[in-house]
């Protein structure tokens, strides 16, 4: 059965999307079959694989269709979201869909894959906690700012409300620092204050690079682009831990 991760925090500009697609593709190359479904309205997921934003969320939530594309890389394919992906929200709640709807759709899925991974949302309302619940593990980037960490503390806090409440059985794969610099003091402190705060949870922080930008813009990740750089070699340190843990 797959094992599904979903890549979430309750404030955007923090590398989630970054963060998603380059997991998913580092733990294609080390050949695992792994699906991208992306629930933020924002489609960007597909978009930084240059591909093109599509409902196809919409289509797996409501209409229980799962329309799985290709990404032109081996091991590696995504069910795409856009702009209904809100309206599907709307709907889940107004139709008091339950927690384990998300879950639930992906059964079908499970044996055609060794890991999911869940692009989400910087916000709570429905999907996010949907996403959550159907996971194994919650992987929780977070820049190393003054406002990405009060979103890292809101984003620690939904996951122990749902193992706390609705008995969900998951765990912390890891906090992710992102656009991490060392010459800068309050990066340098909030590393600090994550590594105190959550000592066993904090994983090796990925710098701030251009590089990552360029990759978006071309559709391609670093892996393709240029693996030998620090952000490869820090995403490679990522897929390690997660080949570890999940």
């Amino acid at each position: 059965m797959a094992i599904v991760i979903v890549v979430t925090n309750q404030k955007g500009g923090v590398g989630k999307t970054t963060t998603a697609i380059h997991l998913a593709h580092g733990l294609s190359m080390h050949g695992k079959r792994v699906l991208i479904l992306d629930f933020d309205p924002q489609g960007q997921a597909a978009i930084a694989l240059g591909l093109e934003a599509a409902p196809g969320i919409f289509n797996l939530l409501i209409n229980g269709l799962a329309e799985v594309r290709e990404t032109r890389r081996d091991n590696l394919h995504i069910i795409p979201g856009n702009n209904t992906t809100a309206a599907a929200q709307i709907q889940l709640n107004s139709e008091s869909r339950p927690l384990s709807h998300i879950r639930d759709a992906l059964k079908s899925l499970m044996r055609r894959y060794d890991y999911f991974i869940l692009d989400t949302a910087p916000s709570a309302g429905g999907v996010q906690e949907r996403a959550i619940f159907a996971s194994n593990h919650v992987l929780l980037p977070t820049a190393t700012d003054f406002l990405s960490s009060d979103g890292l503390v809101r984003g620690y806090e939904m996951i122990a409300q749902l193992r706390e409440q609705r008995q969900w059985k998951g765990s912390l794969l890891g906090i992710l620092p992102t656009f991490y610099d060392e010459i800068s003091k309050e990066s340098r402190a909030h590393l600090a204050a994550f590594k105190k705060n959550f000592p066993k949870a904090v994983l090796p922080p990925i710098h701030h690079a251009t590089i990552l930008r360029e990759c978006a813009s071309e559709g391609v990740t670093i892996f393709e682009k240029n693996p030998k750089s620090r952000a490869g070699r820090e995403y490679s340190k990522l897929i390690k831990v997660a080949l570890q843990r999940a």
